[in-house]
């Protein structure tokens, strides 16, 4: 979950970062180029306000003397970046005479103070002569371009039939000033937005996330048996979460609620069968106590005490809720156990003539089970033995402790499994009457909650069905040894 609710919140970024940077891209690269545009329009405005600031003078004198104070009263004059082409005499036009034909036909620029014999040029010209002409004829103003930069020619008219040229230099860097200093602008505006979106995605992120988490740790204590465990769905850490966890919140609530109801239920409802057995256990009890004396009958006797003493476990555990079962420290000794329960089952197996063996039960052997529950699993295996092999077939318990597992052996003479897969499978045991076909299934459960694990095989010493219950003892284990087993203890058989 940990992993989800990271990507999770890594997305969220992502996707703020990718719709802010598409948004910036799509107004600020129009806004900088026409800051460029801008810039460029400023430039050539402000040549065409030089220009116009001579029209006055021009159109009073064309005293070389006067123009060139008036040049050098300029902005552009006084730094060097305008000059005056003077018109030719009247009558000429400026491709036959004056600047352009004192240059000569191929002339590319009219020098500062050349041109015609009428037409001088005042200041420091940049344009070719041909262009100058052009403009003098035209009577129209127009750029051209010029080593640096751009030239604007602005024609003048000064009196009747007699047109000065104005030329105002614009350099390159006037063009592109300004620019780099509003897109450096731009660009700080630009991640000011999309650090903004990341913090917004980032908090926005993290309530997803914390609401994910909280769910994620309730669904959690939930399977682990905290049944109280709920996800709150108001307050003040809830805040801001999303309307689809909310819901997702409400249904898991539900969903405990529900839990609780329906283990509630079948307590009671396994607390109302165990009290039905007290009757027939009454009625069994006195008959057992009509037995008399004898082995038989003290066994009889015995069954029916702890068969009672079970049923009323049963009966107050069911009665109990989870939350008030006293802690029951887990752990037993599998040997005694063992010894115990085959010693319970020998009483039985004398009766019916069945030879049995108890093997490797001298040394303690700890598991990590309860010890009613290991006494169960034993039952259930001996109770097999006992319901679906003939009356006479002998038997054997063998138990191996190792460095990390107790086994547990149970062997037989019968005929063996004749389906082993379908024998583990919960209900499907065949049996005959009485046979539920769970005993297995509690043993398999019981095994696999230590680690280990229930196997079903052929006996190699009494060539019938053996059941191998290993119960781990410890996190690692290593693999049984199965061969030079040693029986030392119970009845041996017969030679």
């Amino acid at each position: 979950m940990k992993r989800f609710t990271h990507s999770l919140r890594w997305a969220l970024i992502k996707a703020a970062v990718a719709g802010t940077t598409m948004v910036a891209l799509a107004f600020l690269i129009p806004l900088g180029l026409m800051v460029q545009q801008t810039a460029r329009d400023r430039a050539f405005t402000a040549a065409e306000r030089q220009a116009a600031a001579l029209g006055p003078a021009l159109a009073i004198t064309t005293d070389q003397d006067a123009v060139n104070r008036a040049l050098a009263s300029t902005d552009a004059g006084g730094q060097g970046r305008m000059a005056v082409h003077l018109p030719v005499p009247a009558g000429e036009s400026w491709a036959s005479g004056g600047a352009g034909a004192a240059a000569g036909a191929g002339a590319t620029r009219a020098p500062a103070g050349s041109g015609g014999p009428d037409g001088p040029t005042l200041g420091e010209g940049r344009a070719a002569a041909v262009d100058v002409a052009t403009a003098g004829d035209q009577g129209r103003a127009f750029t051209v371009a010029v080593p640096g930069g751009y030239a604007l020619l602005q024609p003048v008219a000064v009196d009747t039939g007699r047109t000065a040229v104005v030329e105002v230099f614009v350099a390159e860097s006037d063009l592109t000033r300004g620019v780099a200093t509003a897109w450096l602008v731009l660009s700080a505006v630009a991640l000011g937005l999309v650090a903004l979106s990341v913090l917004v995605a980032d908090r926005m992120g993290g309530r997803i996330v914390a609401s994910a988490r909280r769910l994620a740790a309730a669904a959690r204590s939930l399977g682990a048996g905290d049944l109280a465990v709920r996800v709150p769905v108001t307050g003040k850490q809830v805040d801001g979460s999303p309307e689809e966890l909310r819901e997702a919140a409400n249904a898991f609530n539900a969903m405990a609620d529900r839990v609780v109801q329906l283990l509630a239920a079948e307590r009671e409802l396994a607390a109302d069968l165990s009290h039905r057995l007290r009757t027939p256990l009454t009625v069994l009890r006195l008959n057992a106590a009509s037995l008399g004396d004898g082995d038989a009958a003290d066994a009889t006797r015995h069954a029916v005490a702890q068969l009672e003493r079970e049923v009323d476990q049963i009966i107050r555990s069911a009665r109990r809720a989870p939350e008030d079962a006293p802690a029951v420290a887990v752990g037993c000794d599998a040997a005694e156990v063992i010894r115990e329960r085959v010693g319970f089952w020998s009483a039985l197996a004398e009766d019916e003539g069945r030879r049995w063996q108890l093997a490797g039960a001298e040394r303690a052997a700890p598991v990590p089970v309860q010890r009613g529950d290991l006494a169960a699993a034993v039952d259930a295996l001996l109770g097999n033995v006992f319901r679906h092999t003939a009356v006479g077939t002998a038997f054997s318990v063998d138990v191996l402790a190792t460095e990390n597992a107790v086994i547990v052996l149970v062997g037989d003479a019968g005929p063996g499994y004749s389906d082993p897969a379908a024998a583990l499978k919960r209900g499907e045991g065949h049996g005959g009457e009485g046979s539920t076909g769970l005993g297995l299934d509690i043993v398999r459960k019981l095994a696999e909650s230590t680690g280990g694990d229930l196997a079903l095989g052929r006996s190699a010493v009494l060539g019938g069905a053996e059941t191998r219950l290993r119960l781990r003892t410890r996190p690692t284990e290593a693999p049984p040894a199965r061969a030079g087993r040693r029986r030392t203890r119970g009845a041996l058989f017969p030679k």
